[in-house]
């Protein structure tokens, strides 16, 4: 499913992020930028050890912010983590806003074209999906609707219920 913004698109798919062959992919990071589990047990996986290196040098990233590094085994050329809010430590919706938006002005910065998002915080941070959808469309959308050299924005859904979540939300915004 697909949504069109002016030049840029949101796009949604169900895999494996790891696999995505935009610019970038974005991981949900935590804030001491360790590759744990999850998105990031996977891309420390297939992406190499540069990844974790690369994190130890920069050392810490704040709740609702994104730092950069490379994409090392991966498809993408870059690696943005985002790091997104543990359910129940308060302004959540706000924080994965912020996190969103840092990610995209992330590849604006470095002129990439194209980004892939995992459902950020949905993991153990333990975020509810439906709310994740809503919010990280909304601010993507927004985003797009401005100034920017991103063409494709894509949401990379591990599972099919979590797919359907996003394709319900992307429906109701493309409808309104």
């Amino acid at each position: 499913m697909k949504l069109k913004i002016n030049q840029s698109e949101i796009e949604l798919q169900k895999g494996d992020i790891t696999e995505s062959d935009t610019d970038a992919v974005v991981n949900a990071a935590n804030s001491n930028l360790t590759l744990g589990a999850g998105v990031a047990g996977a891309i420390r996986t297939k992406g190499g050890p540069l990844i974790q290196e690369e994190c130890r040098l920069l050392g810490h990233c704040p709740v609702g912010e994104a730092v950069i590094t490379s994409g090392g085994n991966l498809k993408a050329d870059y690696v943005i983590h985002a790091v997104g809010p543990r359910y129940g430590e308060g302004g959540e919706d706000e924080k994965l806003r912020s996190a969103t938006l840092s990610s995209l002005r992330l590849a604006d910065d470095h002129l990439l074209t194209s980004i892939s998002f995992p459902a950020i915080s949905t993991g153990v941070f333990g975020f509810p999906i439906q709310d994740c959808a809503r919010i990280m469309l909304s601010a993507t959308e927004g985003y797009l609707s401005g100034k920017t050299g991103l063409r494709r924005v894509r949401f990379v859904l591990f599972d099919a219920k979590s797919l359907e979540v996003f394709e319900k939300q992307l429906s109701s915004m493309a409808e309104g």
